[in-house]
């Protein structure tokens, strides 16, 4: 059953978490600024720092935009500044990988640490379990995130 004092906390952390996603979306921008990209170049960069190498269709999927001009522009953007190398798939050489260049990400990824330092610095006030928690809670909204950008990306786009 729901109580007035859970819907009010419930609307209040979910102008909490619009707040924090406007924040991420902001920093994101400024860290690609300061990094000479677009947040869609960023982007890619995070995607193959989290999840490996890909190929371009994979990350033309996950960031949304066509598998044929514009992945390939961004991976030529990518390449050119020296964040990405293309390789050839060793089980399929007609296949393209798309792997970060280590050292070279590691001065973008630098534009990061104020926000790794707030993140440990606000975790040493909370107990185990409360980290565990909220690695619980962000880690079940990360498995549905993309079922949800899906969902959005199929709305009906405005007349």
């Amino acid at each position: 059953m729901t109580t007035p004092e859970r819907e009010r906390m419930a609307g209040e952390l979910q102008m909490a978490m619009q707040r924090s996603t406007m924040f991420t979306v902001l920093l994101h921008h400024a860290t690609a600024s300061k990094a000479g990209m677009n947040v869609t170049d960023a982007q890619c960069v995070n995607a193959l720092s989290l999840d490996g190498p890909q190929t371009p269709g994979r990350l033309a999927q996950l960031m949304g935009i066509t598998t044929g001009g514009a992945i390939t522009a961004v991976i030529d953007r990518l390449e050119k500044a020296g964040y990405v190398r293309r390789t050839r798939d060793p089980d399929d050489r007609r296949r393209v990988i798309v792997e970060l260049v280590e050292e070279n990400v590691a001065e973008f990824a630098r534009y990061f640490e104020p926000i790794r330092r707030l993140f440990r610095d606000r975790l040493d006030g909370y107990t185990d379990e409360q980290v565990a928690f909220l690695l619980d809670w962000i880690r079940r909204n990360n498995e549905a995130m993309p079922q949800i950008i899906e969902e959005v990306r199929k709305l009906p786009d405005p007349l």
